[in-house]
């Protein structure tokens, strides 16, 4: 007795997203060892941490933030390290030296 295979006019369309916006519901930043630490009174706010982040990790954030030397900007970055990998890209690129790499600490 032979099966028969469903014909292309059967087949599932590839590559459609039933569930659009699911990605947010998987956490992939768990496996770095080393984590950006963006130093926001080193910061210029350049936004190239930002561009460069292939995770989209780095966030621009409507949060004030004045330095010690009283310069006051209307924003900061801060990482979502659910999504950040350790790539280290941010930091490679930060023109001022903002961002430091560091070991995360297991608990």
């Amino acid at each position: 007795m032979s099966v028969r295979l469903p014909g292309w006019k059967e087949m599932v369309i590839g590559g459609v997203i039933a569930n659009p916006g699911n990605s947010l519901e998987y956490k992939t930043g768990d496996w770095k060892v080393l984590m950006p630490v963006i130093d926001q009174d080193k910061c210029i706010r350049c936004r190239i941490c930002w561009y460069v982040c292939p995770d989209n990790a780095i966030k621009e954030l409507d949060r004030p933030h004045t330095t010690k030397a009283k310069r006051v900007y209307k924003i900061s970055y801060d990482v979502d390290y659910d999504y950040c990998k350790g790539c280290g890209m941010c930091a490679q690129e930060c023109p001022a030296k903002a961002i430091d790499m560091v070991p995360v600490e297991v608990s």
